[in-house]
């Protein structure tokens, strides 16, 4: 599992890359490995994603008598959704990179993305907690969540930029394949698997 020090690395190559400098790529393990490791993001991102699961639980709870308990199946539920939301996308942008004739761009893509998930990760899970502290600000907090979601299609646009060569439509249509899936299939998912809050 990578350590403290390598995810700071990886942390400042995509931050280089945000900012289009293409010298971020070399702070990137983009090989096969790497690609495999990138996959850890998950387990970096795990304390950020309970804090939301938590957020949900009590979100899902306002709708339902005051006696009622959520057991582990809840929990199970939402890592599914989890897991599909995570690995969905990137099957996704690995079909259309396929179709593009990326090659072995979409190992950077992956990486990227992966390790770019961490620290939006931590700012939504903050956000969650604030939301459950804070219910008063739900209004301010939406803002804020609204303007991560942005900053988050701004970074993957910038980072693709950098990773596929200057070609709007060709990034554009990589960061849309990869962030639109994503909201229709967790709306889907979690009516389907009963956790959508009443």
């Amino acid at each position: 599992m990578p350590g403290t020090a390598e995810i700071r690395l990886y942390l400042a190559g995509l931050w280089l890359l945000v900012r289009g400098n293409p010298a971020g790529l070399k702070q990137l393990d983009v090989t096969d490995r790497g690609l495999m490791r990138s996959f850890w993001a998950i387990v970096w991102c795990l304390p950020a994603i309970m804090l939301s699961w938590f957020w949900w639980r009590t979100l899902y709870l306002r709708g339902l008598p005051e006696d009622t308990e959520l057991g582990g199946i809840f929990f199970f539920r939402l890592a599914m959704l989890e897991v599909a939301n995570w690995l969905l996308p990137l099957i996704l942008v690995g079909l259309l990179a396929w179709g593009l004739g990326l090659g072995r761009k979409y190992h950077a893509m992956v990486v990227a993305v992966n390790w770019l998930s961490v620290p939006y990760a931590y700012a939504y899970g903050l956000l969650s907690v604030l939301l459950m502290l804070a219910p008063a600000l739900t209004g301010i907090l939406s803002l804020i969540w609204l303007f991560l979601m942005m900053a988050l299609i701004f970074s993957i646009s910038r980072i693709f930029r950098i990773i596929c060569g200057p070609h709007p439509l060709m990034v554009a249509t990589l960061t849309m394949v990869l962030i639109v899936p994503t909201m229709l299939l967790s709306d889907t998912l979690e009516r389907f698997l009963g956790i959508y809050p009443g």
